[in-house]
């Protein structure tokens, strides 16, 4: 296996990327009253642009897995990370609301096989043993992104215009381009693998079911989480100048919740994935009821990140323990999952709102959504105990028979 010649910056790399989407997933939901404006919809049908975002992830990260399984990793998170530059380029110049739709969809094709990719280059050049922390660090992007991508961006798309936003993103892509075109190394894809081969992981229920925990149950924290802005201001009643703030929490919040989950993923990765599932839930009914509180309420979002984060990790853990030797198509399916519940959490928090429900509905929402994916996970676990019993007798040797003599 090649090493790259500065380890740090390779990671460094891979890092960048998840920087730059991480920005230009969530600064949306920062600039979301901006963007209405500048566009002329009101705050729901704005949130269609998340879900336009989710939807190109959901589509693009397994399609472009399974196309792209046999391709050489380097070259393809290059290819991946300009197309993205591309998108975001095309949505700070989009004229109007529907064009801005079609450019959030196009800039969300390669986020889930970027992240999928990374994940894998991690994992080979880690060491043996450390394959949880490996993914953890290349997670770290989404993170940092909330820590100063996000904040920084969102200010600056308040202070300059909502486009600046993307256009920083679009800078940041290219950023990436260069540093994984100098530091990554060459690291070839499996050209054994096929596409049938590859989508023939979507065939095994633990898969599935693993999908549908980070589809349904993760859809609780975007519900919350796409009308944070509105919230801050409407709810707990401050000024929009105080929206960066607690999207500063969230991010540094989510970069420690990003290193335990690491650690926990190499404790037990399904106990992980159950402890993030439960925390979350209750974390966001919390949120709803101390939403008024400005201290408070950024207590309960620091908590609901890191337990975010938390299950997040572990559930791309666990895809990429159960999809056999599809990995390219476990890792960024993770990602696709979470875009679709990123596209379900957006939609039914604007029905919640645009029904007259207030902006703490989407909470509520996300504690249903956290509830029913938990009902998931424990099909899940009970499936994983079955084969597990079933694996223990198929290798236990067979009793000996004794005959009289």
């Amino acid at each position: 296996m090649p090493q790259p010649r500065h380890p740090a910056l390779a990671t460094a790399a891979l890092i960048l990327g998840g920087v730059a989407i991480g920005t230009t997933e969530f600064v949306t939901m920062g600039l979301l009253p901006r963007i209405a404006d500048g566009v002329g919809v009101g705050i729901p049908t704005a949130g269609h642009t998340i879900s336009a975002y989710a939807a190109g992830v959901v589509v693009g990260a397994p399609l472009i897995a399974a196309l792209g399984a046999t391709l050489p990793r380097k070259g393809l998170l290059v290819g991946l990370m300009a197309a993205f530059a591309v998108g975001n380029a095309l949505s700070a110049v989009a004229p109007g609301y529907e064009t801005l739709v079609a450019a959030r969809f196009l800039s969300g094709l390669p986020h889930g096989a970027f992240f999928g990719v990374a994940a894998l280059v991690a994992v080979d050049l880690a060491p043996a043993g450390r394959a949880g922390r490996a993914v953890g660090t290349v997670m770290l992007g989404i993170p940092i992104a909330n820590v100063l991508g996000v904040p920084g961006a969102t200010w600056l798309g308040q202070t300059l215009g909502w486009r600046s936003a993307y256009w920083l993103v679009a800078l940041l892509g290219l950023a990436t381009v260069a540093l994984v075109a100098a530091q990554v190394p060459r690291l070839p894809g499996d050209r054994t693998r096929t596409v049938r081969a590859e989508l023939g992981a979507l065939s095994n229920p633990q898969v599935l079911l693993t999908l549908a925990v980070g589809a349904i149950g993760f859809g609780g924290m975007f519900a919350m989480y796409s009308y944070i802005a509105p919230t801050v201001t409407e709810v707990t009643g401050l000024s929009e100048s105080a929206v960066p703030v607690f999207l500063l929490v969230f991010g540094a919040a989510g970069f420690v919740g990003n290193l335990v989950a690491g650690r926990m993923g190499d404790w037990s990765v399904l106990r992980s994935v159950v402890i993030g599932m439960v925390g979350l839930g209750v974390a966001l009914g919390l949120f709803a009821l101390v939403a008024p509180y400005a201290v408070p309420a950024l207590v309960v979002l620091a908590l609901a990140s890191v337990l975010a984060s938390v299950l997040v990790i572990n559930l791309q853990l666990r895809l990429m323990q159960v999809a056999g030797e599809a990995q390219t198509l476990a890792a960024a399916g993770n990602h696709a999952a979470l875009n679709l519940a990123n596209a379900l959490g957006a939609w039914l928090g604007g029905v919640v709102i645009a029904a007259g429900y207030g902006y703490t509905a989407p909470s509520w929402v996300g504690v249903g959504l956290a509830v029913l994916g938990l009902a998931v996970l424990a099909v899940s676990v009970r499936v994983h105990r079955r084969d597990t019993r079933g694996a223990a007798r198929a290798a236990a040797p067979a009793p000996e028979v004794t005959t009289p003599a």
